[in-house]
């Protein structure tokens, strides 16, 4: 049965910030709200979380999964950014785009798409996801919150809760939370490329 925390979006209370990290670094699965849409969440250490999530999502191993960071040098750890690529994620972030960048070593390779050799980084711009950060040290393992045969993501933490109460460990409540998706852009092929045009301003991009 999963645990419900109601947290300030602005103040986070930093007792339930704690309770929070310590349900993920035991390998928990987090259902939590973004600058976007609602995602699942959990440490990159925990291989079953892979799984837990492709069964809630109704995905396969080809499906991209995304680190949410704090800043760019964290960005810098996970994936090889150029000077090019490092000045369109400075130019963009906190906010909700999703850039899909080529892994380095630090990661373990099952989080990687496995032809690619890629994975989706962000950097939130919501004061609770980056509290958690801060509190955990380390990224967070995300995918949005669509079930199988849908195609919004969920943003209401009381149907969340009704939907998934078994399937998750814990649910967050911040409030409203919209349900438009990040904008995903590749920049694994030289040009930038548009995978999906949602949240985040084009404008910055240049596409």
């Amino acid at each position: 049965m999963a645990q419900f925390f109601t947290i300030f979006p602005e103040h986070p209370q930093p007792r339930l910030i704690k309770q929070a990290a310590e349900i993920l670094r035991s390998g928990g699965l987090a259902a939590v709200p973004t600058d976007s849409a609602y995602s699942l969440v959990g440490v990159t250490g925990h291989a079953p979380l892979l799984d837990r999530i492709r069964r809630i999502r109704g995905v396969d191993d080809r499906h991209h999964f995304t680190l949410m960071c704090r800043d760019l040098s964290e960005i810098a750890t996970y994936a090889r950014v150029d000077n090019a690529q490092y000045r369109m994620l400075k130019a963009t972030t906190p906010g909700s785009y999703t850039f899909i960048l080529e892994g380095t070593k630090e990661l373990p390779r099952r989080l990687l798409h496995p032809k690619r050799k890629s994975i989706g980084l962000r950097i939130p711009d919501h004061e609770l996801i980056l509290a958690l950060l801060q509190e955990l040290d380390e990224p967070l393992l995300t995918s949005t919150l669509i079930m199988p045969n849908e195609t919004e993501p969920l943003c209401d933490a009381e149907t969340i809760r009704e939907r998934l109460e078994k399937l998750v460990d814990l649910v967050i409540d911040a409030g409203p939370c919209g349900g438009e998706m990040t904008t995903i852009v590749n920049l694994t092929s030289g040009q930038p490329e548009l995978i999906r045009a949602g949240k985040g301003d084009l404008a910055p991009l240049g596409l």
